[in-house]
Formats: C-alpha cells, structure tokens, sequence
C-alpha cells in the first residue's frame, strides 16, 4: 500500500511571506474558470447576446466573492453551528481552514443574481455560461486536498493497489484516496461531460441543470470513500452530511433539466 507523500503545503516562502498550495490551486480554478468561460462567451448563443470579455472580467469578480463568502459561511452553517455561535470571532479565520463546497455553491448563486439583476440578464443564460467552467476548477481544489493531506477516505482493503496510509489521520490504516476520486468524478468526468453536453445550443437552462445534477450524483457516490467528518459521524440513513446537501442538488436538477426542455425557463424571460 502507498503511503502519502506529506507534501510542505507551503508552496512558496519570502521572508515572512508564505504562499500555501492550496490557494495556488484557487488561483488556478479561477483562472481555468477565466479562460474557458471567456472562450464560450465568444461562441453562439453568447456572443450573440452581447457577452464580452469585460462581462466575463466582472462575473468572475462576483464569483470569487461568492465562492469565499458563501463557502466559508456554507462550513460555519452547514457543519459548526454550535462551535461558531461560541466562536463568533472565528467566522473570519478562514487561514484557520473550514470551506464547503454547498455553501461557495449558493454563494456562486446569489452572485449571479445579482449580476443578472445589475446587468438585466435572465439568471439562467449566465447559469448556463458558468457551468461548465466550473469542474475543472473543483478538480484543482481537490488537488490542494490532496496536497494537504486532508478530506482523506474511508478504510480501504490493503490489498487495493492504490490504498493509501493518511498518517494525519492518526492511524496507518489504508484508506481510500478519496481527494483523487473526487477530482477524477466531480471535476474531470464532469467537466468532460459538460464541456461535450454545451458544445451545441441548449434550450436556456438545461446546461445548468445538467451540472447539479452531475455534481450531486457524482459527489453522492464519492462520498461513499470519504471519511465522514469526525464532529459529526453519519447522520440519518447512514449518509454522510455531504450527500444530504446533494439531494436537493440530484432532485433540482432533474427538475431544472426537465422544465428547461420544455422551454420554461426562456418563456419567462420573454414574459419579463
């Protein structure tokens, strides 16, 4: 069985200056996010509609605000609500680690609404650019995961090739490399999938759609080989905290695809 590298996570260190590996690989998700989303922008049905480069400039600044407020907030809701009511100062320690995926989710969310909002734009024609820019940089995310040594998976049988000894963990006992499952489902299957799914015209909305359910199936099933966090065990059903957050992702989707099929998300925007 492998044994996990311990990688420094500091990546980089200037005198009191120190550059950790996993905001490297934010870095990185919001500049993969920059490029793909600035070469959708200058295809049908978007460069049509008046996308420009200034356009994509400015969403990314309100994703970025909706990734690190709505994720860190997402962790503080979503998984220490006692912890960080006693703690209230230690909502903004964000160097002290503490995201969620679900949470920098509905952060993303409420950003575009805004910028539908401050721009005039139907909420769902900007859903359907974001989208599949997104998984490639979730996919770097959990490469910092990685890195870091943290997220790491649940008990693995030590005759699986690839089970891996997690020494933060506290114990030598293999485990699965979840990180790397996570990167390889939710980030570069998903963005493969998405990435072939948009290369045509969609009715408005659907590619949306298509990336929650993707991603709440993927990381529902990835979370079968992650090891629940500690705080707060299994919850009911015995699923894990993670795959309850992905069920109204699973169901929406769904629902989202099919009434954008219908073409109900474009007859509002005409009705408006």
């Amino acid at each position: 069985m492998l044994i996990h590298p311990q990688f420094d996570p500091i990546a980089i260190a200037i005198g009191p200056l120190k550059v950790h590996w996993y905001g490297l690989t934010y870095l990185a998700a919001f500049s993969l996010f920059y490029l793909l989303a600035t070469a959708r922008a200058a295809k049908p049905p978007f460069v049509d509609r008046g996308w420009t480069r200034q356009m994509v400039e400015d969403l990314l600044f309100f994703g970025v605000l909706g990734v690190v407020l709505g994720g860190r907030l997402g962790y503080v809701l979503f998984y220490k609500p006692s912890y960080y009511l006693s703690h209230p100062a230690e909502i903004a320690a964000l160097w002290q680690g503490g995201m969620a995926f679900h949470g920098g989710l509905l952060g993303v969310i409420s950003a575009m609404l805004l910028y539908a909002w401050r721009q005039k734009r139907p909420f769902f024609e900007i859903a359907d650019l974001v989208a599949p820019c997104v998984p490639i940089g979730l996919a770097a995310g959990r490469i910092g995961n990685f890195i870091n040594g943290e997220l790491w998976g649940r008990a693995a049988d030590p005759s699986l090739p690839w089970a891996m000894v997690f020494p933060q963990s506290g114990s030598m006992e293999p485990r699965h490399p979840s990180q790397l499952y996570q990167f390889g489902m939710e980030g570069v299957l998903l963005f493969v999938l998405l990435w072939w799914y948009a290369r045509k015209p969609r009715q408005q909305g659907a590619v949306a759609a298509a990336f929650m359910f993707g991603y709440g199936c993927f990381r529902f099933i990835a979370e079968y080989f992650r090891e629940p966090d500690s705080f707060l065990g299994l919850l009911a059903l015995n699923m894990s905290m993670g795959q309850w957050l992905c069920v109204p992702m699973i169901v929406l989707g769904a629902l989202f695809w099919v009434m954008a099929k219908k073409d109900a998300f474009r007859s509002r925007d005409r009705k408006a």
